[in-house]
């Protein structure tokens, strides 16, 4: 487990105040509004150990970036193909879906995580 830092402490408090799924650069340009010395390898090192750590959680979409989120309780997500955002999706979590798989591969199965992909309300309004 990586030790307490200024930089660490401040990364989360970022990440856990916002719904928006930022990528590096955001909450690099976040960061630097407090702590203006902070370099951009610090910033994708700590995001890389808290993901490892499973202290955040870290999203690919499918986009160049890929995107942080700070709460790591089980929940689904939307990429938009419209915007680009990443949205949470208002549904409950299906624990079960892991006994089913399970069931039906053999395999072993610790979790899942499901990624719709489509247009958020905002550009699906905007048809």
């Amino acid at each position: 487990m990586q030790k307490r830092s200024r930089q660490r402490d401040l990364l989360l408090e970022i990440l856990r105040s916002t719904t928006c799924h930022p990528d590096a650069d955001w909450v690099f340009a976040r960061m630097r509004e407090q702590m203006p010395n902070v370099s951009l390898g610090t910033v994708y090192r700590n995001l890389s150990r808290l993901a490892e750590e499973g202290i955040i959680l870290k999203l690919d979409v499918g986009q160049n970036a890929d995107r942080f989120d700070g709460c790591i309780n089980p929940h689904y997500h939307l990429a938009c193909k419209g915007c680009g955002a990443v949205v949470d999706m208002p549904m409950a979590y299906t624990p079960n879906l892991n006994a089913a798989a399970e069931a039906e591969s053999g395999c072993e199965i610790e979790g899942h995580a499901l990624l719709f992909y489509g247009k958020c309300p905002s550009c699906a309004g905007s048809l």
